[in-house]
């Protein structure tokens, strides 16, 4: 009799919504405007954002979960989860903002404020999680999410305490209520360490090392070709997925092979992907049905990338300094809301 294989816990997908899987214009009124009112066959993409997804619970043979966290309001779940099935796209769960909510109860800086909305949401979702599961969470460069995610992380492994994390919450201004949920639900959440990726989209394109003070938990990406690097390294995507990607953002989104080269070197010097990681991807990739002139071409693009130095300090996960963060934050948020203004004054 053969031996029956041990349980493996899906792998939880956790992915923000707007700049992260839809290319959503919210820095403007007119943008909110035509966001609310468009139907969900006129919704786009973040290039690449659904292939990858569909790409993602195939290669998990089902073993997967895919959840959406979003700051869009309730009232578009109908239009987000009807867009979300004209892409293919099976979830597991929705959990979108009660902004009317909000509304109504004059709780007007909770509308566009994200530490006091999703981390009590990530923490409450993971309560329910099975055990011993993973999880590799999407957020964008618009927003904190690195910040949140990064916290959420480290609260889950008790690696902040919670002092730490009353001074957050106080720089945030989060909500009485809100901080209650929170707090609620570490106390009933094991210590735990589950989050193995966190992926940023640079929808504003932020410079990558604005994000090295998080460590290496944390990847920046351009697009979704070099998420599919990251989750190739990670061992939660094979090579064929990796090449479909790629050669999706060219048939479907007028990305050229060029476009990916540099991607790709950007990966190897950003060590999103390492060497050897790269050379194992184009071995497997000829099986996957990957021109073997691609491969070719990319082989020697890795090739010329100039090697590690064995003696160079490698990057390590420490525990950032989250209230120095958060006032970077919101110092950068202040700059570019003031850009944004003198922009409008000039149009």
């Amino acid at each position: 009799m053969n031996p029956v294989p041990p349980f493996e816990p899906p792998h939880i997908y956790r992915w923000d919504l707007d700049k992260t899987y839809l290319d959503t214009d919210f820095d403007s009124l007119s943008g909110l405007l035509r966001t609310a009112l468009q139907r969900p066959a006129d919704k786009e993409n973040i290039p690449g954002s659904s292939e990858l997804l569909r790409e993602l619970r195939v290669a998990a043979a089902g073993n997967a979960q895919i959840y959406f966290i979003s700051g869009s309001p309730r009232q578009m779940r109908g239009v987000l989860s009807e867009k979300l099935r004209l892409d293919g796209i099976h979830f597991d769960g929705f959990i979108l903002k009660d902004n009317l909510n909000n509304l109504l109860r004059l709780r007007f800086r909770a509308i566009k404020e994200q530490v006091g909305y999703k981390l009590p949401a990530l923490l409450g979702a993971r309560i329910g999680a099975p055990e011993g599961s993973r999880e590799t969470l999407f957020g964008d460069d618009a927003e904190r999410d690195a910040l949140v995610y990064s916290l959420y992380a480290d609260l889950l492994a008790r690696r902040v305490d919670v002092v730490t994390l009353r001074r957050v919450l106080d720089q945030a201004g989060v909500y009485p209520d809100s901080r209650d949920a929170i707090e609620d639900a570490l106390g009933q959440l094991p210590r735990q360490d589950p989050v193995q990726r966190i992926i940023i989209h640079l929808d504003r394109k932020s410079p990558p090392m604005h994000f090295d003070v998080y460590g290496p938990r944390v990847v920046p990406v351009y697009n979704y070709f070099q998420a599919a690097l990251t989750l190739f390294q990670d061992g939660r995507l094979g090579a064929g997925a990796v090449g479909r990607i790629g050669t999706a953002l060219v048939e479907r989104y007028a990305y050229t092979l060029p476009m990916l080269l540099r991607s790709f070197q950007d990966a190897l010097r950003r060590e999103i992907v390492d060497r050897e990681a790269a050379y194992r991807l184009g071995a497997q990739a000829v099986g996957g049905g990957v021109s073997g002139d691609v491969v070719e071409l990319f082989a020697r693009e890795a090739a010329a990338t100039p090697p590690l130095d064995p003696d160079a300090p490698r990057r390590v996960q420490t525990v950032p300094d989250y209230p120095a963060l958060l006032a970077r934050e919101q110092h950068r948020h202040q700059i570019e809301k003031a850009r944004r203004r003198r922009i409008s004054h000039w149009l």
